[in-house]
């Protein structure tokens, strides 16, 4: 029996670029939950009968919304709905799930890296049918359906997502498959186990408690053959074990100190809540995520899925130009993008790139429309199986042939909506006076507030950055994240070139001292924020 339920329209649903987050005791609100997921399903046309995907990253409420999901699924005409066992799928995995089962989209519960637990945060993300996030002609119709919304529908019956199989709902195929199967053999054709498997590495992964725990121990502890205990934290918690399941130099301090230590094993990595995206750790290296785009793009061809080069590197505005000197080299273009990982779809679908990353610790291909945190872990490892060379090595030898951009994001999280909304105008009504000013022994050379054509639509997104460039490439570049859940984020990154031949083995701080003391010379953070030192450095 199908239920048609009466509601009322919260003002606060409108979706960013990953989907929408809130606290989870906004979720558990009377209906917030199915008000959405009804909205969802209302904006995408041609449902009837076809296939939906949903699975999520095991954070506390994921089990909950997914059985409400499939039941309104169910009583809104969908014909089957593939779901990950236990509620598990990562993002990465989930995307690909679309694309093989030829569905028409997905839903996939993630706050990404954001905590979890009763008192945190919780999201829920539409992907469209090429496994890929919802572009914004989807999400604002979203939008406008929450806001006008009075009624869902929901089956009745109860929902097993924990027996693998098939079972009905009403007229609804429910089909319960194992998170990890499709998700591995897909790494297995793009790259080469037999002689990773062969090169001796030894490696610590850190799951983070989050859902990249069944996968990793799956593919690396399995069928890499690598030591047990090689996942570390590899059971999924839906509080991620009380941590904060971000890889960065913060939240992933323990196994950085690990790899800078005299037991370092040769290859530290770990990724986030939903398994999207990926710190990299040689033994006393560690490889910045810009520099990472910019080294797997140069040595992809290692592997035997992009044995035949690549067509494009694309990278968002933010992330430091490394990887637009490797493009060059290669002679394949190179895409600056606004940040989200659904510009990077269209030119993927557009067969214009092959690889693509964030400064954000977001790298992935063409192989799924979502950045991808394992698949860059096993592309680092099938590299250095092919070239025999250690972590240092390979960021040593890229720096000496193309120079390196020592560059750092300083993120103030939890900044007053008001004073970040002050800062971003200032900048916006200063900019014309910016360029042929000297500060601190750096000239601007321009100064703008990133727009974007997409190549394969026409497309324009205004707005997405104000970017202060100075002579001899370095830069700093002002933005406001989308991706938390209360007050606002300001990320300021700052990036500086050296060229080959000169000082490429600096302390980062070191190098950038004078950028950041520009940066905060012309955006007066201290005045507009009250902050005097960021809260994350990465």
């Amino acid at each position: 029996m199908i239920q048609t339920i009466q509601t009322t329209p919260y003002t606060d649903q409108k979706p960013g670029t990953s989907g929408l987050r809130k606290k989870v005791r906004v979720f558990q609100q009377p209906n917030y939950a199915e008000n959405f997921i009804q909205a969802v399903f209302d904006a995408v046309e041609g449902k009837a009968g076809t296939t939906l995907v949903i699975g999520g990253d095991g954070r506390f409420l994921n089990r909950e919304v997914i059985a409400k999901a499939i039941r309104m699924a169910a009583a809104n005409g969908f014909g089957r709905v593939v779901v990950g066992q236990g509620g598990i799928l990562s993002t990465p995995a989930a995307s690909n799930l679309i694309r093989i089962r030829g569905a028409i989209g997905g839903l996939v519960l993630s706050a990404s890296h954001n905590p979890g637990g009763p008192d945190e945060d919780f999201g829920i993300k539409y992907n469209i049918a090429n496994g890929g996030p919802a572009p914004e002609k989807v999400t604002e119709a979203i939008h406008a359906r929450t806001l006008e919304i009075a009624e869902y529908r929901i089956a009745d019956g109860a929902v097993d997502i924990d027996t693998p199989g098939e079972t009905r709902l009403g007229e609804m195929i429910v089909e319960v498959v194992d998170p990890v199967a499709d998700y591995a053999a897909l790494m297995e054709q793009l790259f080469d186990f037999a002689a990773i498997r062969a090169a001796g590495l030894t490696v610590a992964f850190d799951a983070m408690s989050a859902v990249t725990g069944p996968y990793a121990t799956e593919i690396l502890e399995r069928r890499l053959g690598f030591a047990a205990g090689t996942v570390r934290n590899g059971t999924p918690l839906e509080d991620f074990g009380g941590h904060h399941p971000d890889p960065n130099l913060v939240h992933a301090r323990e196994l950085y100190e690990l790899m800078m230590s005299p037991e370092a094993p040769d290859f530290g990595a770990a990724s986030d809540g939903d398994g999207d995206r990926n710190l990299i750790v040689g033994r006393g290296r560690f490889i910045t995520p810009s520099d990472s785009l910019a080294m797997l793009a140069a040595n992809a061809h290692l592997a035997p899925g992009y044995a035949a080069g690549l067509k494009g590197i694309a990278r968002s505005m933010p992330t430091s130009a490394a990887a637009d000197r490797v493009a060059a080299k290669l002679e394949v273009p190179a895409y600056e993008t606004p940040t989200g990982w659904k510009f990077f779809g269209n030119l993927l679908d557009a067969g214009m790139a092959t690889i693509c990353g964030e400064e954000s610790a977001g790298t992935g291909s063409d192989h799924v429309r979502e950045k991808d945190g394992l698949w860059a872990v096993l592309l680092w490892l099938n590299i250095l199986a092919a070239a025999g060379k250690s972590v240092d090595a390979i960021a040593r030898d890229h720096w000496a042939e193309y120079g390196r951009n020592y560059y750092a994001r300083h993120d103030y999280e939890g900044v007053d909506s008001a004073g970040a909304d002050a800062l971003m105008a200032h900048l916006r009504a200063h900019m014309g006076t910016l360029p042929g000013t000297t500060i601190g022994g750096l000239t601007i050379a321009a100064a703008d507030d990133f727009a974007y054509e997409d190549p394969t639509d026409g497309s324009v997104s205004r707005n997405q950055g104000v970017r202060v460039l100075f002579e001899g490439g370095s830069r700093v570049v002002f933005r406001l994240s989308g991706t938390g859940t209360s007050g606002a984020t300001l990320r300021v990154y700052l990036e500086r070139y050296e060229p080959a031949g000169g000082d490429l083995d600096a302390e980062t701080g070191a190098m950038l001292a004078d950028v950041v003391a520009a940066a905060e010379e012309i955006a007066g953070i201290t005045r507009h924020t009250g902050r005097t030192a960021p809260d994350v450095v990465t």
